[in-house]
């Protein structure tokens, strides 16, 4: 899946999701070392989980950061499997 962020230096993140696990996550933009570190600690893992972990992460005075971008997006993911 691709997600165009708002509100972050990184300007989109593609994953997949395969048996309910996080896979593959990479991001157009942004700090390149954090989200590479990021994106290897979310590798595998449960996408509610995920969600859990990183939703409501603010970077400095922005209401977001690239981790709550990914949990958005994991979340309209959901949305759109439970559609």
């Amino acid at each position: 899946m691709k997600y165009k962020t708002n509100g972050t230096c990184s300007r989109e993140i593609q994953f997949e999701v395969v048996d309910g696990k996080l896979h593959g996550v990479s991001y157009l933009g942004g700090c390149n070392g954090n989200l590479q570190g990021l994106s290897a600690l979310v590798e595998g893992m449960d996408i509610h989980e995920a969600i859990q972990r990183l939703k409501g992460i603010k970077c400095g005075m922005k209401g977001t950061s690239c981790p709550d971008q990914l949990a958005t997006a994991l979340e309209q993911y959901l949305a759109t499997q439970n559609a």
